[in-house]
Formats: C-alpha cells, sequence, structure tokens
C-alpha cells in the first residue's frame, strides 16, 4: 500500500494530476519493477506518462525512441519545467554540434532522466559509443507500431532498435502505442525480443468521437467549407494524401475566409514549426495536412478531422481520427470515400515487392469495407482491433443515426459458410464470392472449383448481398480471417454450429457509392437545389440580351452558368464572379449586373434566405498555366508549341483556352488559323457558329465534320466566342 501512496505523490509531486487514468499506474509499477512492458493506450490516453513518472524515480537515464521531432521538442519542454531534478533532452538532427556537446555532457553528468532519441539518430556509431557509457534504467519504444510492416508508418530502421540495444547495454524495455491488431502486437513483441512483456489494452472506443463516411463528388470542397462554416471558430485537421492536395485546398479554404494553413513535409522546417505553434495558438483554425501532422501535437479541444481522401489502413484513421475531442468534448469525423480514390491508391502500390502490395491490398480492402458497411462503424472499428462492443447502436455515428433497414440473410450464411469448407479455408471472400456468384475465372478455373457442387450455389442472389454477409459474418463471429496469412477466410465453432442449426442472421446491405451523388448526409443538412422558376427568368433575360446585342445566347452566358446561378443566387458581381464560366471579363460587361440585378429582386420578393456563407471562392489551381497561355498567344507563339512547352495535348490546350475565352478574356489567335486554316474553312465554321442557337461540338461536328476536323472547329469557335462575347 505504501508504494500506491508513493506513486500518487510523485504524480502529484510532478505532474499536478490527484489521480491515475487507467492502467497507468499498474504500467508505472510495472517499469519499475524492472519487467518488460508492453501498452496498448488509445490517443489521449496519456500513454506519456506511463515512460515520463518512472524515468524520473529510477537512477540513470531513460531512452525514449521516437519518430517525431516535434514530439521530442514538446515534451522534452514539458518536463523540463516540471521537474529542477531530472532535465529531458532529446538528440536528432535539429541540433547543432555544441547543443549535442551540452546534451552529451549532461547525460555522463547523470543530470538528464530523460534522452529522447530519433531511430535515425539511435544507430549511428558515434551515438551508439555514446551510449555505451551512460547508465539507462529503461528503453522506451514510443509509436512501437512503426517496427511492423502491418502498422500503418512502417519504419526499417525501427527493425534494428533490438540489435542496438544489445549492443548499447541491457535494461527492460517499454513498448508503447495507439493502434495495433493482434498480428501487430505480435509483430512487435518478437522484434523487440519482449515476448515475456506484460500486456496493458486500453479499450479502443472512444464514445465522444461521431464517426460518418460520406460520398466523395465534384463538389467536395464546397462540403468541406459549408462544414466548416457550420462549425466557426473550432479548431480542425482535414488530412489529404497528396502534397499538392495539401496546398491547393489549404488556398481554396483561405479565400473562403477560413483561417487556414497547410503542412506537410515538404515545407521548410521553420514553416512547419510556425504552422504548428500558430494552430496551438488558436491563431490559425484548421490545418490542411498530410499524415506528417497531427503525431506529436497535443491539442485537446480539435473538434473535427476531415479526410478528404479514404486512409490507406484502419490503423491510420484511427491514429488520425483519435486527434479529435481528446479532451473527452465533441469530436467529429468525417471522411470523404469514392472507388477512384481505392484504386488510385492500388495503383500507386504497383512497382513495390509482392509482399508488400499484399499487405498494402489487405489493409485496403478493411479500410474499404468499413467505408461501405452499413453496420455501426463503431462495432465494425474495434471489431477489426479485436474488441467486441456489445450495444447494436452507438447512437454516434452516420449508420446507427441513420440505420437502413435489415434484412434475413440465414441461408446466405449458410452457404458462406458452406463454401469456406469446400475451399478448405484457403481463400479470401473475393475469390469465396465469385465461386458463390458462379463466376468461372482464370484461379477457379486452375483449381478446378467450377466443377464442384457448390458452385455458383447463390448466383441467384444480388452480388450486392455478399461482401455483407461476410463483412457481418466475421463480426458475428461465424467466420475468423487469418491475418497472417493473405486474409484468408476461416469458419470459427460458431460457424460450423450455425451450418447445423441455421438460426436468424439479419444484414443491412452496404452502401453505394456513386460519383454523381448530390448533397451531404441528413447530420448536417442538404444542399441547395436548382430553382426552376428563377432558371427560367434568367434564361428570358439572356434571350432578351442577345436579341438586343445581336448575338447568340450561350455567348452571353452559358446553360452551366444560369443552372449555377439559379442554385446559388449570387446578388453582387463579386458574387458571380464565383460562377462557373464567369471571370473578370464577363463581370465587366453592361449586362452583368442585369443578371445580380435580376437575383436580388428575385430573392426578396420571394423571402428567399441565401446561405451567402456557402458561397464557395474557388482559387484557379491552374492561374499560372492560364497565365503562361495567354502571354504565350499574346507574343503569338505557334498552339502546338505553347501546348509542347507546358507538357500538354493539343486537345488539353484547347480545353484551356476555351475556358479563358468563356470565362471573358479577349484572345486573339488569328495568327495560328492564317498558318494552319483555309481562310474559306474559318469564314464557313464562323457563319454556323453566328447563326446556330447553340455552341455544342457535337452539333457543330454533325453540320461541318464532313469538311472540317474538330480541332478546326474548336478553333474557329474560341475565334468566334472571343469576338463576340468579350
Amino acid at each position: 500500500m505504501a508504494k500506491k501512496l508513493n506513486l500518487t505523490e510523485a504524480l502529484k509531486k510532478y505532474f499536478g494530476f490527484d489521480k491515475f487514468k487507467g492502467d497507468q499506474e499498474a504500467i508505472v509499477q510495472n517499469v519499475l519493477d524492472g519487467k518488460n512492458t508492453f501498452v496498448l493506450m488509445p490517443t489521449g490516453g496519456g500513454k506519456s506518462l506511463c515512460y515520463q513518472l518512472p524515468s524520473l524515480l529510477l537512477d540513470g537515464t531513460a531512452i525514449v525512441i521516437s519518430p517525431l521531432i516535434a514530439l521530442m521538442k514538446n515534451q522534452v519542454d514539458v518536463i523540463s519545467s516540471m521537474s529542477d531534478e531530472g532535465t529531458a533532452h532529446y538528440l536528432n538532427s535539429s541540433l547543432n554540434k555544441s547543443a549535442i556537446d551540452q546534451v552529451k555532457a549532461d547525460v555522463k553528468a547523470g543530470k538528464t532522466k530523460l534522452l529522447y532519441v530519433a531511430p535515425e539518430s539511435l544507430t549511428k556509431d558515434e551515438n551508439v559509443e555514446f551510449l555505451k557509457q551512460a547508465k539507462i534504467s529503461f528503453y522506451a519504444i514510443d509509436e512501437a507500431h512503426c517496427i511492423s510492416e502491418w502498422g500503418h508508418d512502417f519504419r526499417p530502421e525501427y527493425r534494428r532498435i533490438r540489435p542496438i540495444i544489445n549492443e548499447i547495454a541491457e535494461a527492460p524495455i517499454i513498448a508503447l502505442t495507439a493502434t495495433a491488431t493482434d498480428k501487430v502486437r505480435t509483430d512487435i513483441k518478437k522484434s523487440l525480443g519482449i515476448m515475456d512483456a506484460v500486456e496493458f489494452k486500453s479499450s479502443f472506443n472512444r464514445p465522444n468521437l461521431y464517426y460518418e463516411v460520406r460520398p466523395k463528388t465534384k463538389d467536395v470542397d464546397k462540403d468541406i467549407i459549408r462544414f466548416i462554416k457550420q462549425h466557426p471558430g473550432k479548431s480542425g485537421i482535414i488530412y489529404c494524401l497528396s502534397r499538392k492536395k495539401v496546398e491547393e485546398l489549404a488556398e481554396i479554404l483561405k479565400a473562403n475566409d477560413i483561417k487556414a494553413a497547410a503542412y506537410h513535409a515538404g515545407l521548410d522546417s521553420g514553416l512547419r514549426s510556425q504552422t504548428q505553434d500558430a494552430f496551438l495558438m488558436e491563431e490559425i483554425d484548421v490545418i490542411v495536412a498530410t499524415i506528417a501532422f497531427g503525431m506529436g501535437i497535443d491539442k485537446p479541444d480539435v473538434r473535427f478531422v476531415i479526410h478528404y481522401d479514404i486512409p490507406k489502413s484502419l490503423e491510420g484513421y484511427y491514429q488520425e481520427t483519435g486527434r479529435a475531442g481528446r479532451d473527452g468534448g465533441e469530436g467529429l469525423c468525417i471522411t470523404f470515400y469514392s472507388y477512384k480514390d481505392l484504386q488510385k491508391l492500388d495503383k500507386f502500390m504497383e512497382g513495390k515487392p509482392v509482399a508488400e502490395q499484399d499487405i498494402g491490398r489487405q489493409l485496403l480492402a478493411e479500410t474499404a469495407a468499413y467505408a461501405e458497411t452499413s453496420v455501426c462503424r463503431r462495432k465494425m472499428l474495434l471489431h477489426y482491433f479485436g474488441e467486441e462492443y456489445l450495444q447494436d447502436n452507438c447512437h454516434n455515428c452516420d449508420n446507427c443515426l441513420h440505420p437502413k433497414e435489415k434484412i434475413e440473410a440465414s441461408k446466405l450464411l449458410v452457404i458462406v459458410l458452406k463454401t469456406v469448407v469446400a475451399l478448405k479455408e484457403n481463400f479470401r471472400s473475393d475469390y469465396v464470392i465469385d465461386f458463390i456468384m458462379g463466376r468461372e475465372t482464370e484461379e477457379i478455373l486452375a483449381h478446378k472449383h467450377h466443377e464442384h457442387e457448390l458452385f455458383g450455389a447463390g448466383e441467384d442472389e444480388p452480388e450486392k448481398h455478399w461482401n455483407p454477409v461476410i463483412r457481418q459474418a466475421l463480426i458475428g463471429g461465424y467466420l475468423a480471417k487469418d491475418v497472417e496469412n493473405y486474409g484468408l477466410l476461416k469458419i470459427t465453432p460458431a460457424g460450423k454450429k450455425f451450418i447445423k442449426k441455421p438460426e436468424s442472421f439479419m444484414i443491412v446491405e452496404d452502401h453505394e457509392f456513386s460519383e454523381d451523388y448530390e448533397g451531404l448526409g441528413e447530420h448536417e443538412g442538404a444542399t441547395s437545389a436548382l430553382d426552376p422558376t428563377l432558371s427560367a427568368m434568367l434564361k428570358d433575360l439572356r434571350r432578351v440580351v442577345s436579341k438586343k446585342l445581336e448575338r447568340p445566347p450561350y455567348v452571353i452566358f452559358q446553360d452551366v452558368s444560369i443552372e449555377q446561378m439559379a442554385t446559388d443566387y449570387p446578388v453582387t458581381l463579386e458574387e458571380l464572379k464565383n460562377i462557373q464560366g464567369v471571370g473578370e471579363g464577363k463581370v465587366r460587361q453592361p449586362y452583368a449586373k442585369q443578371f445580380v440585378d435580376l437575383i436580388k429582386r428575385y430573392c426578396d420578393e420571394n423571402d428567399i434566405v441565401r446561405q451567402a456563407d456557402m458561397r464557395v471562392r474557388t482559387v484557379a489551381k491552374k492561374s499560372m498555366l492560364k497565365v503562361k497561355i495567354i502571354q504565350a498567344i499574346d507574343r503569338q507563339i505557334a498552339l502546338d508549341d505553347i501546348a509542347t512547352a507546358q507538357g500538354l495535348e493539343f486537345g488539353e490546350l484547347l480545353d484551356e483556352v476555351e475556358a479563358i475565352v468563356y470565362s471573358g478574356t479577349k484572345l486573339n489567335i488569328d495568327y495560328f488559323l492564317d498558318e494552319v486554316m483555309d481562310e474559306d474553312h474559318v469564314d464557313d465554321i464562323y457563319d454556323y457558329f453566328a447563326e446556330s442557337d447553340t455552341d455544342s461540338l457535337e452539333a457543330a461536328i454533325q453540320e461541318l465534320g464532313a469538311e472540317c476536323s474538330e480541332d478546326e472547329i474548336r478553333l474557329v469557335r474560341i475565334k468566334f466566342i472571343s469576338d463576340m462575347a468579350n
């Protein structure tokens, strides 16, 4: 009892807390007793204290191996401010020689209680030699999932930790991670040589986090801006997979008056630190980042985490969403999902070693299953980490708040279970589904499974039912997945029992994600839609203006622009610039004001409440390209040469030039037409557009195709729009 009292007193003395959280006290005691320790504790659970407190109570220096330079600095500052008795230092590539000498002197003098080391620094010969002279109390391996190829952030240098510890000096090891499946846990313990470690596993359930997956549509930027504006002043992180997308999205948010900044590993380290500090100090509300951000950022009040792209693994997803609501308050986790992103991630794996591709694809399949399922997301997530969630409805995810109707699938489950047995538990779910559906794939023919009596047993059922049956059978414990062995499906004792004595087995169908999905999840309300009355009025005005100016209506505004005006209700010329196909040139036309005046009058007369904060100001992602094209045309450089210089196909260049003239900028391409086209041809096509009531390329090709090529028609259409509209 005395020891426990001492630990509580030490906790109060060094950290100011009256009591330990969860397993912290038992973990600290285990380290003090000199035993190897394995800690699995979700983000925000207080992992750092598990090694910080024992380091202050034991003789010698505790070596903390961590990949996170930002975290090292942060924690060293915290520990140094807490205790005069124990100095904390870090040793990594950010230090100059004199700072390194000071650290080494303090360690030799026995002043340093905690020494944070990056794994790359640990492997340097001079550091190994130096640490051999130090008295080491224990080793703490933070972010231990980095050891495993099955972890979401595998780092090869982590595999070298055990051999280097053997070289430096034997001492107890504590390994800590926020996310690890059974497979990853075993991998970590094997690699560190601590199979005897006492394991402490906290629940993965974060009840305060709300999970939602939304279809990723062409309006994803608008959806995100709407979401942020509905949560004004709240801190959030948006994760993107590419640095390019991080920078683009940060610019779009800033253009829409959101205090945002970009963060990725390619930025200058000074700028990264500055951005982190600004986020912590709440000078910035939103960080748009690659996964390089957030590890080691101890900000308890992040209120939302948005995944712009589907993550590569559920472990990564859990780690990143875990940065929301660490204070126990609201944490909204919104993920945007599309099949295209999945295909893109799959393609990235090509060229990697086969074993790595296989692991990557299995992890990706788990993420896709999570996104597509209609089952409680919390249940699905916890099942992945080997934890059973017993409630049927968590009341805090999109699937539980808007449950789908359940259907009876007892017969389907029997077919699946019998198939797994028939295939000798030797295949993955995609093969099982091909077999059930009676598909004679190359692999099935090679195994002669098309000759089996069960082949095609479920071909009369809709294919969309089989994935949810398998996924929900895994959650229900009728099937198990052999992760070590390519994710092969195995039948459990409960599954064998079910075949003999089937009972009710209700499933919910998966979500179907289509690219043309309109709107948001009901959790946040629906998007605005086209106002048909206003659309008709705007088209009438366009007709009047076109007659007066003796120009075709599409020259005034294209249909797509009219439709967006009737959706977004722009009432000022500044707002009109945000409409697709409308640029500075169009806004300067005298008739532009007539359109915004009409919209304003209509809104006033019909009491329309405009969601002005939903006017998404776009950032011209290709603005530099457009500027280069305009400048090159002004210098009368041949269009095919401009395309080559900008790395574009000729058709892609014409796309850009069309966008420029349609948005109201005048371009003179006569010099190029004179060179590549017959004058009569130019006149014929020009006259066609002058008399036509549509600028449709298909219609023009149908009319003129026998005489002219598509490129010729497009070139003259560009000249016509530039002359007439601008």
